[in-house]
């Protein structure tokens, strides 16, 4: 694999399949090298700044055009009806979604969970879960409408992109953004985890401010594919999200036919692991921005249209100090997920594979269990949280649960008890 970057840092990565296959001076020659075909791929408007420009330059066997006519799919559980009704601010939980029992793709795994803005927009976020146990098959997906930032929770996926493959793991995260067409291939049979599919301006990493120069996610560790191509003929089908919906066309080939690329609108891969955490070492808590891995920016400086932020492995030593996540009430809206282990500010009923959605306002925190054990904890020593990772899906603009979450019987009707425990501790006589 190679180093890749995320748009804002003014890099550009190429790679080639066969020597002498990516031109030499140009980017579209009268005649390409190995009778190829040049395509450019525009992820940003031709005019938006050097900085924020992102494209790239594919050189494939056959053009992107070659297919048949688009046909509308039938409505399934992958979509962005939110809905236009009332949203309840009331603390939502669900367990795991359950791993499917027929032959399930990535594709036909995707449900959908809560989102809001849309395609049209072309802002705002469509949060999604999968569970699959077949790998695609004959079946190509892209997505117009957004990025895809895809976050395993079990079973790796193999990521077979127009720019060759990558290979995720729980743990990691892939970036695959808008209109690469890719397949999903499951080594261990069976996956399931996140999607968060962001419709407005594209991740990149965030600024450092008095951090420095350094911390957080290291642009270096995000690794892009090196070309890889497939030149096969069949009856395969290519599907499309368009403005909300899935459409289908036959293809005669696999549109994995990329030889040679240069450019910087790049599928990549980052691992969780290797995010330097920043934290306090005196009293109180930094605010949890200083978790956060990606952002995709609004027209609101400062203020997000989704974060990324995550939980990982840390170090606790602030002295006098409630050292769980506090108490809070933000003006975002917080889709959680847990990846691994368990989530130090609940004792019971968030596991792996779960999630929770907590709107604007809406009060959470600690249940009862974990406010207890950490207000009589010595903090005069470290405390040291291993073994976990979990993540925010993070907006400025209410999160709609979609119908289907809502009414899913994996859905979690009892999570405010986990509050109900919490005791009253006033004493107006004694500080």
């Amino acid at each position: 694999m190679s180093l890749a970057y995320l748009s804002g840092f003014g890099n550009e990565f190429a790679s080639e399949a066969l020597p002498g296959a990516l031109p030499v001076g140009r980017n579209s020659p009268q005649r390409c090298p190995y009778g190829l075909y040049a395509e450019q791929l525009s992820g940003t408007a031709f005019t938006a700044p050097r900085h924020a420009n992102r494209r790239s330059w594919l050189y494939r066997i056959r053009p992107a055009a070659m297919h048949g006519a688009f046909g509308l799919l039938p409505e399934g559980r992958f979509h962005n009806a939110f809905g236009a009704g009332p949203v309840s601010p009331e603390q939502m939980r669900w367990n795991p979604l359950p791993l499917p029992e027929a032959p399930t793709d990535f594709l036909d795994g995707l449900y959908t969970m809560a989102g809001n803005g849309g395609p049209e927009a072309g802002t705002g976020i469509g949060i999604h879960v999968y569970a699959a146990n077949r790998s695609m098959q004959g079946r190509y997906f892209y997505d117009a409408d957004g990025e895809l930032l895809i976050v395993p929770q079990q079973g790796r996926l193999r990521l077979r992109t127009e720019f060759g493959v990558l290979e995720v793991e729980p743990q990691e995260i892939a970036l695959v953004p808008r209109g690469i067409r890719f397949m999903v291939e499951l080594p261990d049979g069976v996956a399931r985890g996140y999607v968060c599919e962001n419709f407005g301006a594209a991740l990149r990493l965030p600024d450092l401010g008095p951090i420095g120069s350094n911390g957080l996610a290291n642009p270096r560790d995000f690794l892009a594919p090196v070309a890889a191509w497939e030149d096969v003929e069949g009856d395969f089908e290519l599907v499309a999200k368009f403005q909300g919906r899935l459409w289908r066309a036959a293809i005669g080939h696999s549109p994995l036919d990329v030889v040679a690329w240069h450019g910087n609108h790049v599928p990549c891969k980052y691992d969780l692991r290797r995010f330097n955490t920043i934290g306090s070492i005196s009293f109180d808590h930094p605010d949890p921005s200083i978790f956060l891995v990606l952002t995709s920016p609004s027209d609101t400086p400062g203020v997000g249209n989704m974060d990324f932020v995550i939980f990982p492995p840390r170090i606790l030593a602030m002295e006098d100090t409630f050292r769980p996540p506090w108490f809070h009430r933000n003006v975002a809206s917080e889709f959680m997920g847990l990846i691994h282990g368990a989530y130090d500010a609940k004792a019971e009923g968030f596991v792996p594979g779960g999630a929770s959605l907590h709107n604007s306002f809406t009060g959470h925190g600690p249940d009862a269990e974990t406010f207890e054990k950490a207000s009589a904890a010595d903090t005069s020593v470290p405390h040291y949280i291993r073994d976990t990772m979990a993540f925010m899906f993070e907006s400025r603009f209410v999160l709609r649960p979609t119908a289907q979450a809502q009414a899913a019987a994996h859905r979690q009707r009892d999570y405010l008890a986990c509050w109900a425990g919490l005791k009253k501790h006033f004493t107006k006589d004694t500080p």
